[in-house]
């Protein structure tokens, strides 16, 4: 828009406020599009109505409060009890039907399988839509950065589903470190009991009738084109590179957020991964391309940052494998969550600090033998995801630039470089079965040490895995 229209709409908005300056809701048509009166409800259109997605609509609706415009989802019956719930929303299969066709909408929320959430994002964004997009960010780290650029550049109020982020675990957390009571971190342990889905098998080849009611078209969007399979819909998808980024991806973003936040990091300089096979009859591991590992072990380096004048080596492990006990922490005590099936151990020059899953239940164990917990800090909710939500939501109103968006704890200025550096940890994880040819030496499958280029998106000592960060797009489905 050049400068003259610019100033031209301004003036019109300037002269309208004052001609109506006794009304006390503006209408949306005078605002314009981005400008939004904070008395008036958001028209939000919800894409993915299943699983997820359901219990983001809801959050967004805060009974009554939002209005929920349209649904678009690719398979009705996923997200039946969400139509059910709002009758009144028009219904859509695919989301660029539902831009053309839908002219008055504000915002949405994208909860649909990893493979789709950028191009789904980047349209909206395109529109001037506001966005809430489920975690991880993106299905690959170009893509992650495409998105948080569009965010700055079309001035869109944004933010991540990892909902942790708003809790005041992750707040006590910072609170703790900045006050300086573990000193320097220079070990972070990370680890999950997902995958709690198939993973690491030979792609499907049986040919099962499709459901009645899918668009298998646009369920595979921009993905590479394989025929439906219920290994596939409605939930075992994260399992597979093609859709999914398996249980770091998954996972990463809600226990990766803590340290990664508490300690400022950047873009990891270097990562390594070991993960587990599937045997077979003759005993021999098989590595599936197409399949997400059963298990990994993987180790991402960052340099010191502002906060932490150390640099830190963090080991993610998933598969339910889990760190031992530091000496620390008594034998008796969990670690992580009360089950310590998932958690974040941070490991300080004065003591450790834990915490579970979304950042909940945080301690520090000091060196001296003092045990610290959250009991005398001010109290909020482990899970605020309605809170979560409803901030995005007051942000919406308020507009880019406004107190309400630079107080979002995961907008995509935060939400891109996090998710950028989680799937880093992928490109080790996916080079496991790689092969390289250098002169006369070869490269052979298995563990590979990777050193990265976070601000140029590139694997600097292994050409094979660049291949990893950014995916061919179908025609019609590219951002």
């Amino acid at each position: 828009m050049s400068n003259s229209k610019n100033t031209s709409r301004r003036l019109f908005i300037k002269k309208t406020a004052i001609a109506t300056a006794g009304i006390s809701i503006i209408p949306r048509s005078v605002l314009g599009r981005g400008f939004i009166a904070p008395s008036d409800k958001l028209n939000i259109a919800i894409v993915g109505g299943g699983g997820k997605g359901y219990s983001d609509a809801v959050n967004v609706w805060n009974n009554g409060t939002s209005n929920i415009a349209a649904i678009c989802d690719v398979d009705w019956n996923s997200s039946k009890k969400l139509i059910e719930k709002f009758p009144n929303a028009k219904k859509f299969k695919d989301y660029r039907k539902l831009f053309d066709q839908v002219n008055d909408i504000d915002a949405v929320t994208v909860s649909t399988p990893d493979h789709t959430h950028a191009v789904i994002t980047h349209t909206a964004m395109q529109l001037g839509k506001h966005v809430y997009v489920q975690k991880p960010l993106t299905h690959n780290i170009y893509e992650a950065r495409v998105l948080t650029e569009a965010a700055e550049k079309h001035k869109i109020v944004t933010q991540m589903g990892n909902q942790g982020a708003s809790g005041q675990g992750v707040k006590t957390m910072i609170k703790w470190f900045d006050e300086g009571i573990i000193g320097t971190v220079s070990e972070v342990d990370v680890w999950t009991n997902r995958p709690v889905w198939p993973q690491g098998y030979p792609a499907p080849t049986q040919k099962p009738t499709l459901p009645e009611g899918i668009d298998w078209e646009s369920w595979i969007g921009p993905a590479e084109y394989v025929n439906y399979h219920p290994l596939y819909h409605p939930f075992a998808w994260r399992g597979w590179w093609n859709f999914g980024t398996g249980a770091l991806g998954d996972m990463g973003c809600h226990l990766i957020d803590p340290p990664y936040r508490v300690l400022g990091l950047g873009y990891p300089t270097e990562v390594e991964s070991s993960v587990g096979a599937v045997y077979t009859k003759n005993w021999t591991p098989d590595y599936y391309a197409e399949s997400c590992p059963p298990s990994s072990r993987t180790q991402l380096k960052f340099k010191a940052s502002e906060k932490n004048p150390s640099e830190v080596k963090l080991t993610w492990t998933d598969g339910g494998l889990r760190p031992f006990h530091p000496d620390l922490i008594p034998a008796n005590h969990p670690l992580g969550d009360d089950n310590s099936t998932n958690g974040v151990i941070m490991i300080g020059t004065k003591g450790i600090m834990t915490c579970g899953v979304y950042g909940a239940n945080p301690k520090i164990y000091l060196n001296s033998g003092e045990l610290i917990n959250s009991e005398n800090e001010p109290k909020g909710i482990d899970l605020p995801e309605h809170g979560h939500h409803a901030f995005w939501v007051d942000a919406c109103k308020a507009g880019f630039g406004s107190k309400e968006h630079k107080e979002l704890t995961s907008s995509f200025d935060y939400a891109g470089p996090l998710t950028e550096s989680i799937l880093m940890g992928n490109l080790a994880i996916r080079s496991y079965g790689l092969t390289e040819t250098n002169g006369n030496r070869t490269t052979y499958p298995g563990r590979k040490k990777l050193l990265w280029d976070g601000a140029n998106m590139k694997v600097t000592n292994f050409e094979a895995a660049n291949q990893f960060v950014k995916r061919e797009y179908r025609e019609g489905w590219k951002l």
